[in-house]
């Protein structure tokens, strides 16, 4: 059996999008005010607003949910706030929800796990999801 020696080449496959480096090199190029890497970086932490009723209760009161990469830490949030909503967090506290077996129609299956972070901004501070 030879299962354990087979590899799978990966093809190159050439897009008709420009790749990262190349929108990050066109964009320092420009003179920005805001340094691309750091906006890469910011969207590579935090994958999407986590909008749900209590979330929305919660940002009344000025505590903001993300749903954030498994790898992403305090400081990370931190920093990814600052850059993709020009606000400055006070606290910020990391969750993680595991992932849950179901059993739905007679089948088994398995609903994925996320990891949030709830975003503390100061009195008078908002963020628009538009």
């Amino acid at each position: 059996m030879a299962l354990f020696g087979s590899k799978k080449k990966e093809k190159k496959v050439k897009s008709a999008t420009p790749s990262a480096k190349s929108v990050a090199v066109a964009a320092s190029s420009a003179g920005s005010s805001m340094n691309s890497a750091d906006a890469t970086s910011a969207t590579s932490v935090i994958l999407r607003p986590r909008v749900t009723e209590k979330s929305g209760v919660l940002s009344q009161s000025g505590v903001y949910t993300f749903e954030v990469t498994k790898a992403a830490n305090k400081n990370s949030v931190v920093s990814a706030v600052k850059v993709l909503y020009k606000v400055t967090p006070t606290k910020v506290a990391i969750l993680n929800n595991p992932a849950k077996n179901v059993f739905v129609r007679g089948r088994r299956g398995v609903v994925g796990g996320v990891r949030k972070a709830l975003v503390t901004l100061r009195k008078g501070d908002k963020i628009d999801f538009v």
